[in-house]
C-alpha cells in the first residue's frame, strides 16, 4: 500500500507547495528574485555539462549493493540529476505561481496549467534527464526563455513586445551555445528551437500573460467615487454560491445612466506600461469594441496601478470589460450581461480599490 501511494507523493508535494506560494509570491516582485532564478538557471546549465562530460567519458552507475558505501557510491551517482530536478523544480515553480497570477483569461490560464504539467512532471522525472538530453535541452530552454521574458522586461522598464521576441531569441541561444560547448554534444537540439517556435506562436495568441504585469482587481458598476486616494465603486454582489465570482452576472443600468469600469494592476518599480480599458459587446458577428480608452501606469505601488473608464447608456446584451496592453495582450477580464432598470439600493455594496 506504501509503495503505491508513494507515487502520488510529488503531487502532493506540488499542491502543498502551489498552495504556500499563492499566497506568498506574486504579491511584489523583487530583483533578489530574479538574482534567485539566475543562479538556479546557472546551476542547471553547469550541472547538464557535467553530465554530458560524464556521459562522453562512458560513465556507468555503480552496481546495485545493500552495503553502506555501495548505497553511498548510489546516491552519489544520483546527486547531479537529483541537485538538476531541484533546480528545474525551483524555475518552475516560481515561475508558475508568477505567470498564473498574470493570467487572466483561458489562454493564458492554459499556458499556466502547461507549466504547473511540467512542474508535476518533474518530480517524476528522476536520472532521466541524463539519460535523455534531448529532454533536458528542451526543458532548460524553456525556463531559460520564460525567465527571460520576465526579467528582460522588468530590467529595461519596458514592455515593448520587442523585447518579447529578444528575451525569446536569447534563450534558445543560451541552450544552443552550452549544447555547443558539452562533450560530445549529447542529444537533439531542434526541439527546443521548435519550442521558441510554439511560444512565439502561442504569444501571438495572446497565451502568454503580459509579464512581469500582475492583476490585482476588476469590477464594474455604478457611481465611482475618489477620497484620500482611494476609488470606490458600487456593484452588485455575486449570489452566496458563486465562491468563483466578487460580484454579480447581471449588472443593471438605468435609462441613460453610466456603467464604470475599474481596475488595479501592480508593475514592478521602474516599469511604465502603455495600458487600456476595451468595453466590448458581443453581437451576431462576434465582439465588437464599444469604447477603447488608453492610459499610462507606473510601477512600484504593491496594490496596483488604478484606473477607470465607463460606458454611456450601455445597450442590453453581453459585455466584457477588459483591462490590457496596448499592443493587445489581455491582462484580465470581466464577462457579465446588462440589463435594463436601476438596480436594487438594498443590493448593491461598495467595493474599495485602496
Amino acid at each position: 500500500m506504501l509503495p503505491s501511494l508513494r507515487r502520488f507523493y510529488p503531487v502532493a508535494a506540488f499542491l502543498g507547495g502551489f498552495a504556500w506560494d499563492a499566497l506568498t509570491l506574486g504579491q511584489r516582485i523583487r530583483v533578489i528574485d530574479f538574482w534567485r532564478l539566475g543562479a538556479f538557471l546557472s546551476g542547471a546549465a553547469l550541472l547538464t555539462l557535467w553530465l554530458a562530460r560524464r556521459e562522453a567519458l562512458a560513465g556507468v552507475p555503480p552496481p546495485v549493493e545493500r552495503s553502506l558505501f555501495g548505497r553511498l557510491r548510489s546516491l552519489v551517482w544520483q546527486a547531479p540529476y537529483l541537485l538538476l530536478q531541484f533546480f528545474f523544480g525551483g524555475i518552475f515553480s516560481a515561475l508558475f505561481i508568477l505567470y498564473f497570477k498574470s493570467s487572466g483569461h483561458l489562454g493564458t490560464w492554459l499556458m499556466a496549467a502547461f507549466l504547473g504539467a511540467l512542474l508535476v512532471g518533474n518530480e517524476f522525472a528522476g536520472d532521466r534527464y541524463g539519460r535523455r538530453f534531448t529532454l533536458t535541452w528542451v526543458l532548460f530552454a524553456l525556463n531559460a526563455i520564460l525567465l527571460m521574458n520576465f526579467a528582460l522586461p522588468h530590467a529595461l522598464g519596458s514592455l515593448d513586445p520587442l523585447w518579447f521576441h529578444v528575451s525569446t531569441a536569447a534563450g534558445v541561444l543560451l541552450t544552443h551555445g552550452l549544447r555547443w560547448l558539452a562533450p560530445a554534444r549529447p542529444g537533439r537540439i531542434g526541439p527546443a528551437w521548435g519550442l521558441a517556435v510554439l511560444l512565439m506562436l502561442a504569444w501571438s495568441l495572446d497565451m502568454i500573460a503580459p509579464v512581469p504585469l500582475v492583476k490585482r482587481d476588476l469590477a464594474v458598476g455604478q457611481e465611482v467615487g475618489r477620497d484620500a486616494g482611494r476609488y470606490a465603486v458600487q456593484i452588485e454582489p455575486a449570489s452566496w454560491w458563486q465562491l468563483w465570482r466578487n460580484q454579480a452576472t447581471i449588472v443593471h443600468v438605468p435609462d441613460d445612466g453610466r456603467l464604470y469600469g475599474v481596475s488595479a494592476v501592480f508593475a514592478p518599480p521602474g516599469v511604465t506600461a502603455a495600458l487600456e480599458h476595451r468595453w466590448e459587446l458581443h453581437e451576431a458577428n462576434g465582439w465588437r469594441v464599444v469604447y477603447r480608452r488608453p492610459f499610462q501606469s507606473t510601477g512600484g505601488r504593491d496594490r496596483g496601478f488604478r484606473g477607470y473608464s465607463w460606458v454611456l447608456n450601455p445597450p442590453p446584451g453581453e459585455w466584457r470589460f477588459i483591462v490590457a496592453t496596448q499592443d493587445g495582450r489581455t491582462i484580465d477580464m470581466l464577462r457579465f450581461a446588462v440589463e435594463p432598470g436601476p438596480p436594487s439600493r438594498d443590493d448593491l455594496r461598495i467595493q474599495e480599490f485602496n
